[in-house]
């Protein structure tokens, strides 16, 4: 099980170890994003950071309709107690989790400030 916060903004927040394979990790505060359909995104600080290596560009749509080109880079990170591989979008944002990375788990979200997130493992 995964536990996260709800911060003063009324976004929900989880805390995840990213890394590469060489061992090298960041623990980041990353803010789930349900219209978010990759894994996690990271600034291009946090990705030099961690010599994340480029896998290829894919295109996406934004919230507001425009398309944009992204860098896709390879990772490791801690997920449930477990070490997975994930891609990792390049996005000048604060670090954002997605449904990829959500997928085969069920995510209850106690929706008012410092209201609690579980995140539990629907294949238990």
């Amino acid at each position: 099980m995964i536990i996260g916060y709800v911060n003063a903004n009324y976004e929900s927040v989880i805390r995840l170890a990213v890394g590469n394979d060489t061992g090298q990790r960041l623990v980041i505060d990353a803010v789930i994003d349900t219209g978010f359909s990759g894994f996690v995104s990271l600034p291009s600080e946090m990705i030099e950071e961690l010599n994340l290596p480029w896998s290829y560009r894919d295109r996406g749509t934004l919230g507001d309709g425009s398309e944009v080109i992204f860098d896709i880079y390879r990772a490791l990170a801690i997920w449930d107690g477990n070490l997975v591989t994930i891609e990792v979008n390049l996005a000048e944002t604060e670090p954002l989790v997605g449904m990829s990375l959500l997928k085969d788990f069920e995510l209850k979200i106690e929706a008012k400030q410092k209201g609690k997130v579980t995140i539990t493992s629907l294949l238990e």
